[in-house]
């Protein structure tokens, strides 16, 4: 019985450090405007994946610029 709760706490600590090492940097977002995206953005889940689909980007949102809405594509600086 000993060894059963030795072994899940160690599980557990193993679970628990992980968790904490995998929390992602805060760094500073560059964005630009999509080449591929055509029309006004209406989803960033779309937007994102056409950014994704470029190459270099990570992800992508749609923003307001003047009277339109355009999607810019975001990557980590």
């Amino acid at each position: 019985m000993e060894k059963k709760s030795f072994g899940l706490s160690l599980l557990l600590l193993i679970v628990l450090t992980s968790e904490v090492m995998v929390v992602p940097s805060e760094g500073r977002m560059c964005e630009s405007q999509s080449h591929s995206f055509h029309g006004t953005c209406f989803s960033n889940h779309n937007c994102a994946s056409v950014c994704r689909n470029e190459g270099r980007f990570s992800g992508g949102t749609c923003k307001i610029q003047g009277l339109h809405i355009r999607c810019f594509c975001t990557k980590n600086c």
